[in-house]
Parts: structure tokens; C-alpha cells; sequence
């Protein structure tokens, strides 16, 4: 009688281990959150949302990169840090600063005086309660030419530390400018 051999199905089992056993693994190494992506960003991103309009304020420069700051009711010494911070960041921007438009949010209580005595030229804008409310931890925040709110940086301690900070500002600045068209 014709007996046919045992099929050998090592080809087979190798194709299946070669092609599906790298989606196995990558599936269940994202699935365990074992895999940190390669963000090279150094602020910190906001929720997609958050923009003027869902926080109920006009835009000061529309079509325009803004760098917010709210000015506080005292300017201690960290928001003096803050601002030198500001100052040196837009002057560091060089033929990008054109693009950029450093922004000072105040409120009623702010204190104003302290611009004046820091030389400080920025352009103040009296800040609502909605972004008032986001930004009480003096962060500074970049907003992209169509009035979203996309990078924050959170206050840091020490003038050598926000000269850090700084500088991670800028290297993000320059590289959403590189990237964007608008603006």
C-alpha cells in the first residue's frame, strides 16, 4: 500500500517562531509598559486641549509663538529668576526671535513695579481667572501660533538651575520652530 511519510513541519514551526514570535514579544513588552519612548523634549507637554479659547481668553498674538509668564502678586526672588530667565531665553533665540513673542500675564495685584526695575520690555496682558487658575506654580508655558498651550516648565530653585532650565527651553523652542511652518 502507498503510505505517505510524516510531513516534516520543522519549516513550518521555524516560519511561525521567525515572523510571529517578535510581535508576541513587542506586543507584551508595550503591554507591560516596559518600553520608555524617546522623547527628546525637555518641558513638560500639556494636555491637547488646552488652548486660548477652551480657557475663554482672547489671544494676544495670534499667528505668533508666545512664552507666558503670570506675574505674581510679590516678585520674590525666583520669580526675578524667572524673568532673567525670560529675558536671556528670548535675547539667546537670535534671528528666531522675530517669531517668538514673550508674553507677561498679569492680574490685578501683580506686581508690575518689578518689570520696570528688571528692564524687562515684554508685552503685558491681564490674564482671566481660567489661566490664572493653570499657571499658579510660576511655570512658564509655550503656546504655538494657533493658541494652543503645548509645553510647560515648572518653577525650579537657584538661579544655576534656571539657567538649565533655560536652555532646555531654547533647544524645544528651536526645534518646534525648525519643524513648524506656521509662525
Amino acid at each position: 500500500m502507498n503510505s505517505q511519510p510524516k510531513k516534516n513541519n520543522k519549516a513550518l514551526i521555524l516560519l511561525l517562531v521567525v515572523f510571529v514570535l517578535p510581535i508576541a514579544v513587542a506586543k507584551l513588552v508595550l503591554s507591560l509598559e516596559l518600553y520608555q519612548g524617546g522623547a527628546t523634549n525637555k518641558g513638560a507637554l500639556l494636555a491637547a486641549d488646552i488652548n486660548y479659547s477652551s480657557l475663554a481668553m482672547a489671544n494676544p498674538k495670534p499667528h505668533s509663538w508666545q512664552i507666558l509668564y503670570l506675574l505674581p502678586q510679590t516678585c520674590e526672588q525666583s520669580c526675578q529668576d524667572r524673568l532673567y530667565l525670560l529675558n536671556q531665553s528670548y535675547i539667546a533665540l537670535g534671528k528666531n526671535r522675530d517669531r517668538v513673542s514673550p508674553i507677561i500675564l498679569v492680574e490685578s495685584h501683580s506686581d508690575t513695579s518689578i518689570l520696570s526695575t528688571l528692564q524687562i520690555p515684554f508685552e503685558q496682558v491681564t490674564a482671566n481667572k481660567a489661566i490664572a487658575a493653570l499657571m499658579t506654580q510660576q511655570q512658564v508655558i509655550i503656546v504655538d501660533p494657533l493658541g494652543s498651550l503645548i509645553m510647560q516648565y515648572d518653577d525650579v530653585a537657584g538661579r544655576d538651575a534656571n539657567i538649565t532650565q533655560g536652555k532646555a527651553m531654547i533647544a524645544d523652542l528651536r526645534k518646534m520652530l525648525k519643524l513648524s511652518r506656521v509662525g
